[in-house]
Protein backbone atom coordinates (compact mmCIF):
# COMPACT_ATOMS: atom_id res chain seq x y z
CA UNK A 1 0.00 0.00 0.00
CA UNK A 2 2.86 2.39 0.75
CA UNK A 3 4.11 2.05 -2.83
CA UNK A 4 0.64 2.80 -4.23
CA UNK A 5 0.33 5.83 -1.94
CA UNK A 6 3.76 7.10 -3.03
CA UNK A 7 2.92 6.69 -6.74
CA UNK A 8 -0.35 8.61 -6.31
CA UNK A 9 1.36 11.39 -4.36
CA UNK A 10 4.08 11.70 -7.02
CA UNK A 11 1.48 11.61 -9.82
CA UNK A 12 -1.41 13.43 -8.17
CA UNK A 13 -3.96 13.48 -10.97
CA UNK A 14 -5.61 10.10 -11.26
CA UNK A 15 -8.94 8.97 -12.62
CA UNK A 16 -11.61 7.06 -10.73
CA UNK A 17 -14.15 4.89 -12.54
CA UNK A 18 -17.56 4.03 -11.14
CA UNK A 19 -20.79 2.96 -12.75
CA UNK A 20 -24.22 4.52 -12.96
CA UNK A 21 -26.68 1.87 -14.04
CA UNK A 22 -25.05 0.37 -17.12
CA UNK A 23 -22.94 3.44 -17.88
CA UNK A 24 -19.29 3.74 -16.78
CA UNK A 25 -18.34 7.12 -15.27
CA UNK A 26 -14.77 8.40 -15.02
CA UNK A 27 -13.52 11.59 -13.41
CA UNK A 28 -10.25 13.07 -12.16
CA UNK A 29 -9.29 12.96 -8.49
CA UNK A 30 -6.23 14.53 -6.95
CA UNK A 31 -5.95 13.66 -3.27
CA UNK A 32 -5.20 10.59 -1.22
CA UNK A 33 -4.36 10.03 2.40
CA UNK A 34 -3.05 7.28 4.63
CA UNK A 35 -4.74 6.77 7.96
CA UNK A 36 -4.53 3.82 10.35
CA UNK A 37 -2.91 1.60 7.72
CA UNK A 38 -5.50 2.31 5.03
CA UNK A 39 -5.49 4.29 1.80
CA UNK A 40 -8.25 6.91 1.58
CA UNK A 41 -9.99 8.95 -1.13
CA UNK A 42 -12.15 12.01 -0.51
CA UNK A 43 -15.24 13.46 -2.20
CA UNK A 44 -18.38 15.38 -1.38
CA UNK A 45 -21.60 13.54 -0.59
CA UNK A 46 -23.55 15.88 -2.88
CA UNK A 47 -21.64 14.67 -5.96
CA UNK A 48 -22.87 11.95 -8.32
CA UNK A 49 -19.59 10.03 -7.80
CA UNK A 50 -20.40 9.61 -4.10
CA UNK A 51 -23.89 8.33 -4.87
CA UNK A 52 -22.44 5.94 -7.46
CA UNK A 53 -19.88 4.59 -4.96
CA UNK A 54 -22.57 4.07 -2.34
CA UNK A 55 -24.76 2.19 -4.85
CA UNK A 56 -21.83 0.04 -6.05
CA UNK A 57 -18.65 0.28 -3.99
CA UNK A 58 -16.46 -1.35 -6.66
CA UNK A 59 -14.18 1.22 -8.26
CA UNK A 60 -11.05 1.33 -10.32
CA UNK A 61 -8.53 4.12 -10.40
CA UNK A 62 -5.75 4.78 -12.87
CA UNK A 63 -2.76 7.12 -12.74
CA UNK A 64 -0.11 7.77 -15.37
CA UNK A 65 3.45 8.39 -14.24
CA UNK A 66 5.01 11.75 -15.07
CA UNK A 67 7.53 9.86 -17.20
CA UNK A 68 4.72 8.86 -19.57
CA UNK A 69 5.93 5.25 -19.48
CA UNK A 70 4.56 3.91 -16.21
CA UNK A 71 1.05 3.68 -14.86
CA UNK A 72 -0.90 2.30 -11.96
CA UNK A 73 -4.35 0.75 -11.86
CA UNK A 74 -6.10 -0.10 -8.60
CA UNK A 75 -9.29 -2.15 -8.41
CA UNK A 76 -10.95 -1.97 -4.99
CA UNK A 77 -14.09 -1.54 -2.97
CA UNK A 78 -14.62 1.74 -1.15
CA UNK A 79 -15.80 1.81 2.46
CA UNK A 80 -17.21 5.00 3.96
CA UNK A 81 -15.47 6.09 7.17
CA UNK A 82 -17.75 8.46 9.09
CA UNK A 83 -15.17 9.38 11.74
CA UNK A 84 -14.10 12.99 12.09
CA UNK A 85 -10.54 11.81 12.73
CA UNK A 86 -10.35 10.27 9.25
CA UNK A 87 -11.73 13.44 7.63
CA UNK A 88 -9.30 15.57 9.65
CA UNK A 89 -6.34 13.45 8.48
CA UNK A 90 -7.40 13.92 4.84
CA UNK A 91 -7.72 17.68 5.28
CA UNK A 92 -4.45 17.99 7.19
CA UNK A 93 -2.60 16.00 4.55
CA UNK A 94 -4.26 17.88 1.67
CA UNK A 95 -4.73 21.46 2.96
CA UNK A 96 -6.06 22.75 -0.37
CA UNK A 97 -9.28 20.87 0.45
CA UNK A 98 -9.92 23.18 3.41
CA UNK A 99 -11.23 25.85 1.03
CA UNK A 100 -14.00 23.38 0.08
CA UNK A 101 -14.56 21.19 3.14
CA UNK A 102 -14.19 21.02 6.89
CA UNK A 103 -14.20 18.07 9.28
CA UNK A 104 -17.76 18.71 10.38
CA UNK A 105 -19.43 20.34 7.37
CA UNK A 106 -21.68 17.34 6.67
CA UNK A 107 -20.51 17.29 3.03
CA UNK A 108 -16.91 16.04 2.85
CA UNK A 109 -16.61 12.26 3.00
CA UNK A 110 -13.62 9.94 3.15
CA UNK A 111 -13.59 6.39 1.86
CA UNK A 112 -10.90 3.75 2.29
CA UNK A 113 -9.90 1.12 -0.24
CA UNK A 114 -10.76 -2.46 0.72
CA UNK A 115 -9.64 -5.65 -1.07
CA UNK A 116 -7.43 -3.59 -3.33
CA UNK A 117 -5.42 -5.02 -6.20
CA UNK A 118 -2.85 -2.60 -7.58
CA UNK A 119 -1.14 -3.26 -10.89
CA UNK A 120 2.05 -1.35 -11.69
CA UNK A 121 2.75 -1.35 -15.42
CA UNK A 122 5.31 0.11 -17.79
CA UNK A 123 5.88 0.18 -21.51
CA UNK A 124 7.68 -3.01 -22.42
CA UNK A 125 7.74 -4.35 -18.87
CA UNK A 126 5.86 -7.07 -17.09
CA UNK A 127 3.02 -5.88 -14.83
CA UNK A 128 3.56 -6.22 -11.09
CA UNK A 129 0.61 -6.82 -8.77
CA UNK A 130 0.32 -5.71 -5.14
CA UNK A 131 -2.68 -6.52 -2.95
CA UNK A 132 -3.67 -4.66 0.20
Amino acid sequence: MDEVYKFLKENPIFFVATEEGDQPRVRPFGVVSQFEGRLYLQTGNVKPVFKQMMANPKIELCAMGKDGKTWLRVAAEVVLDPRVEARRQMLDENPMLRSLYSEDDGIGEVLWLKNATATFSSMGGEPRVVKF
